[in-house]
């Protein structure tokens, strides 16, 4: 090999050099930026120590260095609890020979069964905390879950488990699986507690069914009683009322017609003790006068007189 060649060699090798240097170069800044989307955070670690949490947007990392796990934190992710939904169909499904009873069978608070079947939804809030402060993830939010959806369930009748209490439950269960998560530090934040399907188990449905209907008819003939009773008995009492007020009426009246009877008399008792013979001979006639004005016409039979006296009442004319 002559000097020319070796000359060559290194001309060659060092052309190699600044293209191996220069790929380098291009794929270290190439690594050097990274792009995180608005509905994701990057967790930016150094050596496997982390380092810091960047949301969106486009952001500088120092090549093979530092390395970038990216989370999707406005994803809700979601675990169903008593059934699955197939993730290619979207249709919900529970399956008859391998059913999810473990999960959903549930005792009430006055010891029946019920069948509850629930979602869970949540978010990443700490894409830190999510990563490496626990294992398990997904076991850990569902074992929680499961646990407190008994206890809720527990503390209440079977009735309201199937009827009113649904709202009440699910603010009460995701209040305290919350705070279970939170005291595990698991970087996740609830959105919903759902109720899906709730029914009594399959072995007493039909049994439970006819106790509804039996409830449902008790409750439809209390409320024809009460609809009875509420337009018989306000009736009643007005009548009772109104019987009241014509004999208080009346008895007023007869209270007030003696009284006027007594002071008259009491008046013509004081004229008669004044003049005796003659308020005596108008009170006859006035009496007289009183019996005769109840006929239309009356004669009068005297003995000592031939023929008969025909007097007539004029109830017009003058005395």
């Amino acid at each position: 090999m002559n000097q020319k060649d070796i000359e060559e060699l290194k001309k060659n090798g060092k052309m190699f050099g600044l293209i191996f240097l220069g790929l380098i170069l291009i794929t270290g800044v190439m690594k050097s930026f990274y792009t995180v989307e608005p509905d994701e955070e990057a967790v930016v670690l150094r050596f496997g120590q982390h380092l810091e949490t960047n949301g969106s947007g486009l952001h500088f990392k120092i090549p093979f260095v530092d390395s970038v796990i990216k989370v999707q934190t406005q994803r809700v992710l979601q675990e169903e609890f008593g059934f699955r939904t197939s993730s290619a169909s979207g249709t919900r499904t529970r399956y008859s020979n391998d059913s999810f009873d473990d999960e959903s069978i549930m005792l009430t608070g006055d010891l029946n069964v019920a069948d509850v079947e629930w979602v869970v939804q949540y978010r990443i809030s700490d894409p830190f905390k999510y990563l490496f402060k626990t294992k398990e993830r997904t076991k850990n939010i569902r074992d929680v879950s499961e646990s407190i959806m008994r206890r809720v369930v527990g503390d209440r009748s079977v009735t309201e488990v199937l009827t009113t209490g649904r709202v009440e439950i699910e603010i009460e269960a995701k209040k305290l699986i919350q705070e279970v998560l939170d005291k595990y530090d698991m970087g996740i934040r609830l959105d919903a507690v759902a109720l899906q399907d709730v029914n009594p188990p399959e072995s007493v449905k039909r049994s439970f069914n006819e106790v509804n209907e039996a409830k449902q008819e008790q409750e439809q003939l209390i409320n024809q009683a009460e609809k009875t009773y509420n337009s018989v008995i306000p009736k009643a009492k007005g009548a009772a009322e109104k019987l009241v007020a014509e004999a208080e009426g009346y008895s007023s009246a007869l209270v007030n017609r003696a009284l006027g009877d007594a002071e008259k008399f009491e008046a013509i008792l004081k004229e008669y003790k004044k003049a005796p013979s003659i308020t005596k001979k108008r009170i006859y006639i006035e009496t007289m006068e009183e019996v005769f004005s109840r006929f239309e016409d009356l004669t009068i039979v005297d003995p000592k007189i031939k023929g008969l006296l025909p007097v007539y009442n004029n109830k017009q004319g003058s005395n």
